[in-house]
């Protein structure tokens, strides 16, 4: 994967259940936080509840 595809990936995972946009998260943090803890840019192995936990901390108020 590649960092724009890591985006997407996240964008789309927010954006699935339809009650949050792109714009109620900090994409950008997000993705580098992802990163960080996956190693790389390949998310799709992250657990569902980690992905929810750290992207908790990276909504926008």
């Amino acid at each position: 994967m590649t960092r724009e595809s890591a985006t997407a990936y996240v964008v789309s995972a927010l954006e699935a259940k339809g009650t949050a946009t792109r714009d109620d998260f900090d994409v950008a943090g997000l993705v580098a936080a992802f990163r960080d803890i996956a190693g790389g840019w390949d998310f799709r192995s992250m657990e569902q509840e980690t992905f929810w936990r750290i992207a908790s901390t990276h909504l926008r108020l």
